[in-house]
């Protein structure tokens, strides 16, 4: 937005001077936008845990989740979002502090655990295809590979994303857009470590210990 400060003939010259309210605006409808990208993916999810909620004793003479689920190895899928989410809070922290290169390192630790655990459902999947329990054997199964699938497919996104931005902070650094970025993809990282807590919880430990 331009001023001007209009003067009698003789006086000094107009001043001009520029208000920049551009960043704020995309900052903010930036972030509204991202927090109602959120909460649609909350109502996704809350669907697909209702309807594991309702098929998920539906085994179809097939096995359950005692047969097939092995919580040890959960538990270690489970660390591996843990600590990423941990360590995605560390890569903030050097942001906080314009720290390019701590921010870069702390995102790479983020995306080698993030990688691990996407491998480590992929194994689990195929495990049980081999066990014969694929999503076409009973609307328990379906159900399953639906909800954690479906989980699988976000990780696998974000893995995508921050490796984007890792390029470019690389590239133009911790300007004000990367460090928006960054934020968004904090805030979505942090919502799959929730939701993966509860399907920890509902899918395997509740499936395993009935």
């Amino acid at each position: 937005m331009m001023h001007t400060d209009t003067a009698p003939p003789g006086t000094a010259a107009p001043v001009y001077f520029v208000t920049d309210e551009e960043g704020h605006h995309s900052e903010g409808s930036t972030m509204l936008g991202f927090w109602l990208y959120l909460m649609s993916d909350c109502l996704i999810f809350a669907t697909l845990f209702a309807t594991y909620g309702v098929l998920g004793r539906n085994y179809a003479a097939g096995p359950s989740q005692k047969d097939l689920f092995d919580l040890s190895g959960i538990a270690v899928n489970t660390a591996m979002l843990l600590f990423s989410s941990i360590t995605y809070g560390f890569a903030m922290l050097e942001m906080d502090k314009d720290n390019r290169r701590g921010t870069q390192m702390w995102l790479a630790i983020t995306g080698l655990f993030g990688i691990a655990f996407v491998a480590l459902e992929i194994r689990e999947f195929v495990h049980l295809f081999h066990e014969g329990a694929p999503p076409w054997r009973s609307a328990f199964l379906s159900s399953f590979y639906t909800l954690v699938g479906t989980h699988g497919l976000h990780v696998s996104f974000g893995i995508l994303w921050l490796g984007t931005l890792m390029v470019q902070v690389r590239q133009h650094g911790l300007i004000a857009a990367n460090r928006r970025r960054l934020m968004c993809l904090s805030m979505f990282w942090h919502f799959l470590d929730l939701v993966w807590i509860g399907v920890f919880t509902v899918v395997y430990l509740i499936g395993v210990l009935e």
